[in-house]
Parts: structure tokens; C-alpha cells; sequence
């Protein structure tokens, strides 16, 4: 996590990955979108503080909402915290919301929240990708690549030394 230099606050502009999106889904489509937060809910994000892991956004009345975005109350909110989970608001634009919908109507892919950063360190954003889920003989096809890879890298290594 990075520091600024004036104090020891992590930067807002390191981002919240979902890891395990990757590993679950063959991403498709990437979109990048604003989403409709409360102010308690934007400093408990600039503390790192947040969970992408079961996020995933649907479409209802021509809108998406995120669903499962975890985002602990701020310490310091007091009576005007936030729920931690709740419903989010995505904001896209109109053609991008119908391609979305159409493709999880017609090809039965899902959307699912791949990381949320800080733009411009001062606009929260979210990248969603339409993604369609893998099988498991493809998740271990995956562990086994990385094995290999892990396995060619310490040979290589170990080759250098000697």
C-alpha cells in the first residue's frame, strides 16, 4: 500500500481488486463506471477499506446496481453512517447499459465488479466486466499453467546460480 509523503494515510489512488473474478470468470467486456456513494462511504473507501469478492451489478428498469460491495461504516461517521452492504447505483451510459443487458439476456453472462479505484483521486470508479463462468476443468487447467510457470521460473533460477 502506498504513503504519501506528508503523512502516513494510504493514497486513495491504490485500488480494490477482486481477485478472485479472474480465477471464476473468462472476462469479456471491461466497463468503467461511476457509482453513486454517500460521503461516509467515500472515506471509508480512501482508508482501503472495502470488499469486491462477491460483487457482482444487475440491471433493473434500464438501471444497474451493484450488489454485494462491501464498504465498512466509517469510524468517525457517527450517526450519519452508511449500511455496509446496500445496493449501489452504476452510473453508464444508455447504450452500454442495453449491450449489457442484452448480452445477459441472450448469452447468459454475468456482470461482475473487477476493481474500484479513485480517479483523478477524487472520482470513485468501478470496472465491470461482462464475464461468463468457467467451467471447473478450465479453473484447474489455470492452476496447473501457473504451476508450470512457478516450476520454468525457480529451474531458471536455480540453472543461474549453479
Amino acid at each position: 500500500m502506498g504513503k504519501t509523503k506528508k503523512d502516513d494515510k494510504p493514497r486513495g489512488t491504490d485500488p480494490l481488486i477482486n481477485k478472485k473474478a479472474k480465477f471464476n470468470f473468462e472476462l469479456l467486456d471491461l466497463f468503467e463506471a461511476g457509482v453513486v456513494l454517500t460521503g461516509s462511504e467515500v472515506k471509508s473507501l480512501r482508508e482501503k477499506k472495502g470488499n469486491l469478492t462477491d460483487c457482482f451489478a444487475k440491471v433493473r428498469n434500464g438501471e444497474v446496481f451493484l450488489e454485494n460491495f462491501q464498504i465498512p461504516p466509517y469510524k468517525n461517521g457517527g450517526y450519519a453512517n452508511h449500511p455496509e452492504i446496500r445496493p449501489r447505483k452504476l452510473l453508464l451510459k444508455a447504450k452500454e447499459i442495453e449491450k449489457i443487458d442484452r448480452s445477459i439476456k441472450e448469452k447468459g453472462l454475468v456482470l461482475v465488479a473487477t476493481r474500484c479505484f479513485f480517479k483523478n483521486n477524487r472520482l470513485v470508479k468501478i470496472d465491470v466486466a461482462l464475464a461468463k463462468p468457467k467451467k471447473l476443468y478450465d479453473k484447474r487447467d489455470d492452476i496447473q499453467k501457473k504451476e508450470a510457470k512457478i516450476d520454468m521460473e525457480r529451474a531458471m533460477k536455480e540453472h543461474l546460480r549453479k
